[in-house]
């Protein structure tokens, strides 16, 4: 389960986007929790296919509970890049990533799972599926020139939790296309699954 704290950023950015019918879905340390071994984290990652038209009425649900910036999420929307909000009560951040309308963005918002993260309530949050984190998580890997140890703990996590559940075909797949078969070849064999 995850932290109290987490949870009340986390729920009202997810009942927002609800209301609005965003395509969302939670990624990061929070899925890879989930997913695999279950680590503390302070802050949440989203990836949520929010519209331009969208935006005032966004910013009017959150705006008394969170920091955050309307030139920012426009800037984030035009760029598709990301943009984050702050929880004034906890001071957790969360980072809203907008699809870049590539494939992989395309197939992971169509692969969406549903878990519960909270013992006490048993409302679904939409998360990534355990192929789509291991993948995103070794382009951070990449990205973050191939050093993070949370990074790593996180993939072998899930790949070790679910290794009678996950998909190696779709992993290889989309590990070729993201150019990370080499990195996938070794979480592999550190999770014992080769």
């Amino acid at each position: 389960m995850i932290a109290a704290d987490v949870l009340a950023a986390l729920k009202p950015v997810v009942i927002a986007f609800e209301q609005l019918n965003v395509a969302y879905l939670i990624g990061g340390s929070l899925a890879s929790s989930v997913y695999g071994v279950a680590r503390s984290t302070l802050d949440a990652d989203l990836m949520a296919d929010l519209l331009p038209e969208q935006i005032n009425i966004l910013v009017t649900l959150l705006q008394a509970d969170y920091y955050l910036s309307e030139p920012a999420i426009r800037e984030a929307l035009t760029r598709r890049s990301s943009f984050n909000l702050i929880h004034l009560d906890t001071m957790i951040k969360i980072d809203i990533f907008i699809p870049k309308g590539e494939p992989f963005d395309r197939s992971t918002l169509q692969r969406i799972q549903t878990a519960t993260l909270d013992k006490d309530d048993p409302r679904p949050f939409q998360m990534a599926s355990p192929e789509d984190i291991v993948l995103l998580k070794l382009q951070w890997y990449k990205l973050g020139g191939s050093e993070s140890n949370k990074q790593w703990r996180d993939i072998v996590g899930v790949l070790r939790v679910q290794a009678n559940e996950i998909d190696l075909n779709y992993l290889q797949l989309w590990a070729e296309t993201l150019t990370v078969v080499e990195l996938l070849e070794k979480a592999l064999v550190d999770a014992g699954l080769k």
